[in-house]
């Protein structure tokens, strides 16, 4: 008997047995326009657009990046998918979209069922808090190009909402108020940095950290917050006029991208607490405060800006939805950026 798949390290029939064991996660999310199962060719969504004049799709991409060499390291796989459902229903919300759909792709260099179906558990977990389907997606075992215990996951996710609802910071005036929506932690952005401070202080990484009450390993792998919920609940009573999805590049980058040309944001020093986390980094790598708002969220995960006469209402909305925000700074005239004052 010649050469075989499985002799050059593909395990077809562990495959089928992830897909099996992955199709009650998808179960879990699936709603009435859903109309295909985990396993063809491609998944079906049926669009009831009845409550929607001119509607748009919003579509939104997004891996995990390097959090997944933590997760492997602590061989914890059950919420990494919610990082990236979250990595891409918090981009397409900043639109004023309601997620519709997800799809995952996940490459593996071995495949073993249950460690698939644990990512799936994440990932379907992650759907559900964003009210969206997990409609399909992929695996694939790649032996060779990845370790046999390492694998990467990236997502898909397309949300629909009315054209003239369309979110697109262009109404944004000088006066408006800036709401910051705390975060549950680093999410997805700077772990190089966090991997390398790491390195360099390996015994750390075990240690129990107490203002979260759990070891660190498991602080930094908190999956990343799911935001829609809150934000579509206003939008249900009052209009937010721009939203900043806080990741990679941080206060820096991230808010001054839903300003028109002319615009700058203002934030105020001391307006909402900075968790343990972002002080115990910053002390490990003697980081100075520019750098850490260019990399880590530092607390907020979301920035919305709203007609200061509307800010004490909506972060109201925002509590009952189960999300602490804090008015932290104020739109200004200037050349975009973001300027830091007490």
């Amino acid at each position: 008997m010649g050469m075989t798949y499985k002799q050059a390290g593909v395990d077809v029939e562990a495959g089928y047995r992830a897909v099996e064991l992955i199709k009650k996660y998808a179960a879990n999310t699936f709603n009435s326009q859903v109309l295909s199962g985990i396993g063809g060719f491609g998944g079906m969504f049926s669009l009831d657009l009845s409550d929607l004049d001119e509607p748009v799709l919003v579509a939104g991409t997004d891996g995990v990046g390097t959090k997944l060499q933590l997760a492997h390291l602590a061989d914890k796989h059950d919420t990494i998918g919610q990082d990236c459902v979250a990595m891409c229903v918090n981009d397409i919300v900043c639109h004023g979209a309601r997620p519709l759909f997800f799809l995952d792709y996940i490459a593996i260099g071995k495949m073993k069922p249950e460690k698939v179906a644990s990512i799936v558990k994440g990932v379907s977990d992650g759907c559900i808090k964003a009210g969206c389907a997990l409609i399909g997606g992929e695996t694939a075992e790649m032996p060779g190009f990845y370790k046999e215990n390492e694998y990467d996951i990236a997502g898909f996710a397309v949300g629909i909402v009315s054209k003239r609802k369309v979110i697109s910071g262009a109404g944004i005036t000088e006066g408006d108020e800036l709401i910051g929506i705390e975060s549950s932690g680093l999410h997805s952005n700077g772990y190089s940095l966090v991997r390398k401070l790491l390195e360099l202080n390996p015994s750390v990484i075990n240690d129990y950290f107490e203002p979260s009450g759990c070891t660190l390993i498991e602080e930094i792998l908190k999956p990343t917050q799911i935001y829609v919920e809150g934000i579509l609940n206003v939008l249900k009573n009052y209009p937010i006029k721009g939203i900043a999805h806080i990741t990679g590049g941080g206060f820096i980058e991230n808010i001054p991208r839903m300003f028109p040309i002319g615009l700058k944001a203002e934030v105020f020093n001391g307006s909402w607490p900075i968790k343990p986390i972002f002080k115990l980094i910053a002390d490990l790598g003697d980081i100075d405060t520019q750098e850490m708002f260019n990399t880590f969220n530092m607390g907020i995960g979301m920035v919305l800006s709203v007609e200061s006469n509307l800010a004490k209402q909506i972060s109201e909305i925002l509590l009952k939805s189960g999300f602490q925000s804090h008015i932290i700074g104020k739109v200004t005239k200037g050349s975009g950026g973001v300027e830091f004052v007490s």
